[in-house]
């Protein structure tokens, strides 16, 4: 069992930056592929990136390549999602979630945790 909170959502200007990070529980943080999604109002929840269990793969949307990174830190359980030039469509609820494979997951069925979400708003 995994438990996921994520921390770091707000209110930033068009242009702005934000670092979202999520905090996992567990001693097998290492063996799972994380990823972060988001969902915007009246919208589907969309992929967003992704980040092998080593962190040596990554893979993102297209909408949000070139500006936001993800990464890990296995030794603090710990996966972020640094945003960068944000534009007021990346408004949504972020989610981090967790997927018991060492591969990386673009779907919402591969992965087997969710957190709460962290809300994330653009202002024009």
């Amino acid at each position: 069992q995994v438990q996921l909170v994520e921390s770091g959502g707000g209110l930033v200007q068009a242009g702005g930056s934000l670092r979202l990070s999520c905090a996992a529980s567990g001693r097998t943080f290492s063996r799972y592929a994380m990823g972060w999604f988001r969902q915007a109002p009246g919208k589907e929840r969309e992929f967003v990136a992704a980040i092998s269990w080593s962190g040596e793969s990554t893979y993102y949307a297209v909408s949000v390549n070139g500006r936001f990174t993800i990464s890990r830190d296995n030794a603090k359980n710990t996966v972020y999602l640094q945003m960068n030039s944000l534009i007021p469509e990346d408004t949504a609820v972020y989610y981090c979630a967790a997927r018991r494979s060492a591969g990386l997951g673009s779907l919402s069925y591969e992965f087997d945790y969710w957190g709460q979400g962290t809300q994330v708003t653009v202002s024009s």
